[in-house]
């Protein structure tokens, strides 16, 4: 039986973390928001050669549902700047959090979506599949991992024991 495909993550492109954190707790209540700036992957390809754009992350919950913000700080070719060119932000990728890595990454091979972006870091692996034309935004899958369910996981629990109030940044984090 295939796995079921459910989207745990909405991503965005924004022009600041920080700035679309606290905008994210303040309208929607989102938060708090768990920060990685200059972020590095051990291995990265991006449609096929070595480039890594400088980017910062940022994650957060809404109720069950993860958002990431994501801001490149370079010019380097990228999936974000596959969608966004200069100056211009908004919706950019869901995700899925696949048990069956290989299985679900070769499934969208065969359908004809295009590996935009792979990468591996800490343990986990993740890509991006262009599926713009299907879906209007690119799709993610993200391997499982124990260390990576827990942090999840914490990141949720803060969600739910976090009243709304004081600091919408928990975690800030240089270079991961």
């Amino acid at each position: 039986m295939a796995e079921r495909r459910t989207i745990f993550q909405y991503a965005y492109f924004v022009d600041d973390v920080f700035d679309a954190a606290r905008n994210w707790a303040q309208v929607n209540g989102a938060g708090p928001f768990f920060v990685t700036e200059h972020h590095k992957a051990d291995q990265f390809t991006y449609r096929g050669t070595d480039v890594e754009a400088d980017v910062t992350y940022g994650f957060g919950y809404s109720g069950d549902t993860q958002i990431q913000l994501i801001a490149q700080h370079d010019d380097a070719p990228s999936i974000y700047r596959d969608m966004f060119t200069l100056g211009t932000f908004g919706f950019h990728h869901v995700a899925h959090y696949v048990a069956d890595y290989d299985g679900e990454r070769q499934r969208l091979l065969d359908a004809g979506y295009e590996l935009a972006c792979e990468l591996h870091a800490n343990g986990i692996v993740a890509a991006y599949f262009d599926t713009r034309d299907a879906t209007s935004c690119f799709t993610e899958l993200h391997s499982h991992s124990d260390r990576i369910s827990a942090t999840f996981a914490r990141w949720h629990q803060a969600h739910l024991d976090w009243d709304g109030t004081g600091d919408h940044i928990r975690t800030h984090v240089s270079g991961t």
